[in-house]
């Protein structure tokens, strides 16, 4: 990993109001992400994981603390919700170019760029699809095709394969970490799985209950490309075990 990192998180903490003095919901987070790492997020329910990335996204401004990119500079962010939230009378290409289209890009280009994103998260033959006609995981490349779209420089993924079943969610873990591998991206995923975590990151941050903070920074050292074999060895287990003891 390179030495100094893209993003930088300084003692970020978020109290949403209420009638009870407030909900705090973060507690002095502090964490570095290095240039395309992949950093995963665990925690309890309630825990603060979503108020994070919402925060890193520019839609929630914390209430203190900091937190900044290299070069002081604000950042291209793809976001990718749990539900793919697709704009049901656009195709699945057009739903991948819009991200362009708000830059005025024009159409051509911006439709060739999409033929390539439809090529990297292997949705060949459903460019003229309509929402409605994908499945779970189909949706969810589509929602990944137009995160990545206007190469972004991090990745930010809240639960992005939560509704899915548990099959689905494995193959698309698997696809997400192919397309990892080709683009390289910084990414910093919210998950509840610790399976999936570990499978998929480079560190597993661990977040307390509420208010979050961070009870464990654990590296994955764990080699790459990663087969899923390695889901069954003592290391892995051992891995989870110390990431579910830290969840409590």
């Amino acid at each position: 990993m390179a030495s100094s990192p893209l993003l930088t998180v300084r003692d970020l903490s978020v109290t949403f109001p209420d009638n009870n003095g407030g909900l705090h919901a973060l507690g002095d987070v502090s964490f570095a992400v290095q240039p395309q790492e992949f950093v995963c997020v665990l925690g309890p329910s309630g825990s603060g994981k979503s108020t994070l990335l919402r925060i890193l996204a520019g839609l929630l401004a914390p209430t203190s603390g900091a937190y900044s990119f290299a070069g002081d500079r604000q950042p291209k962010i793809g976001m990718v919700f749990q539900q793919s939230n697709l704009m049901p009378w656009r195709t699945a290409l057009e739903n991948i170019t819009l991200p362009l289209e708000l830059e005025r890009l024009n159409g051509s280009a911006a439709r060739a760029k999409a033929q390539e994103m439809i090529e990297l998260v292997g949705l060949q033959g459903f460019e003229s699809a309509w929402p409605r006609d994908l499945s779970g995981g189909m949706a969810q490349r589509v929602a990944i095709a137009r995160a990545l779209i206007h190469d972004p420089d991090i990745l930010l993924l809240d639960e992005p394969f939560g509704s899915l079943d548990a099959l689905t969610r494995e193959r698309m873990g698997a696809e997400l970490l192919r397309i990892w591998q080709a683009r390289q991206k910084t990414v910093l995923m919210v998950t509840h799985s610790i399976s999936e975590a570990l499978f998929l990151a480079d560190r597993v941050l661990v977040l307390t209950q509420r208010p979050g903070s961070i009870k464990l920074d654990l590296a994955v050292d764990l080699p790459r490309p990663r087969a899923d074999e390695m889901r069954y060895t003592n290391h892995f287990g051992e891995l989870a075990r110390k990431l579910k003891e830290a969840i409590g």
